[in-house]
């Protein structure tokens, strides 16, 4: 494989960053991923950091050099994480568990697939044209998918968000691919800092202006400038496949010497404080931890009222 990266992540007008971002990749697959960590709960950048954490850690035991089943691993991957935050929570006691987006996209056999929880946002650019984005897990985003089939009536908030990763019930989690690339295809993956204040159309346009090292902190600096001091955290990590060379700006990267069992990765490996890769919450464990955090919940809600 051979692609160019990207990333950045600026703090806007926040107390802290909660978004991470980051990439693994062998000689024949890679792994890009984004998460924000949910303020208005505990620990935001732990569960951001947490779930890239395993996901990153199940794509080095799994491709070996490939992944066998690209959706299994994604839709296994990111539930697994979502598990850990809820292990995390009931093993610290935390009254509420710390709850995140995700993203993630994954590239391998000159094809692409991704998925992803909540509102952090995948754009794929071709050519200057639009060729897929996420769709986020609003009602703002459900009613334009399903107009004219399920009217979902005047009192909805249509920006409520309904899903997340670290919430008692289970993530929804959308997933696509394949899609083939073609040489200068463009996969950016974004927090909604960036396009909560900038359309589709200027993303696509700037995006394909410039290499990414350049039109990416382009559309940061946009986003920043734009929204001012209320600015959210802005969080971007970009890949060019098949880039032409440009050392001066890119992360230019070339696999082909990676051995079938090797691969590198920005993510640190791990689980979070004492995890093992094979220590993953079984159904059981899973429901009892969800009935202790919301037994945990209702209790606090009483002693409030």
């Amino acid at each position: 494989m051979r692609f160019s990266v990207y990333q950045i992540s600026r703090r806007g007008g926040r107390e802290k960053n909660e978004d991470r971002m980051g990439y693994s990749y062998t000689r024949d697959a890679g792994l890009f991923a984004l998460a924000d960590g949910m303020g208005g709960h505990p620990e935001g950048e732990v569960a951001s950091q947490m779930s890239l954490q395993t996901l990153a850690a199940q794509f080095q035991q799994e491709a070996r050099p490939t992944l066998k089943d690209p959706k299994r691993f994604l839709s296994e991957g990111i539930l697994a994480g979502h598990h850990q935050l809820l292990r995390y929570a009931v093993e610290r006691a935390l009254l509420d568990t710390p709850r995140t987006t995700l993203v993630a996209c994954l590239l391998q056999g000159r094809e692409a697939w991704w998925a992803h929880c909540r509102d952090s946002r995948l754009y794929l650019v071709r050519g200057g044209r639009l060729v897929a984005r996420t769709r986020d897990h609003s009602y703002s985003e459900l009613q334009e998918t399903l107009t004219g089939i399920v009217p979902l009536g005047d009192k909805v908030n249509r920006n409520v968000l309904f899903t997340c990763l670290g919430s008692p019930g289970k993530p929804v989690i959308d997933i696509a691919g394949p899609v083939s690339l073609q040489p200068g295809d463009r996969v950016m993956l974004c927090s909604d800092g960036l396009w909560g204040v900038i359309d589709d159309a200027t993303i696509t346009r700037e995006l394909a202006a410039a290499p990414i090292g350049e039109s990416v902190p382009e559309l940061v600096e946009l986003a920043l400038r734009t929204a001012g001091d209320k600015s959210d955290n802005v969080t971007v990590i970009a890949v060019e496949w098949e880039a032409a060379e440009d050392e001066d700006t890119l992360a230019g990267i070339e696999t082909a010497a990676l051995g079938d069992d090797m691969f590198e990765s920005t993510i640190q490996a791990g689980h979070g404080p004492g995890q093992e890769a094979a220590d993953l919450l079984d159904d059981e464990e899973i429901e009892r931890s969800i009935r202790e955090i919301n037994e945990a919940i209702r209790r606090t809600a009483q002693k409030r009222g």
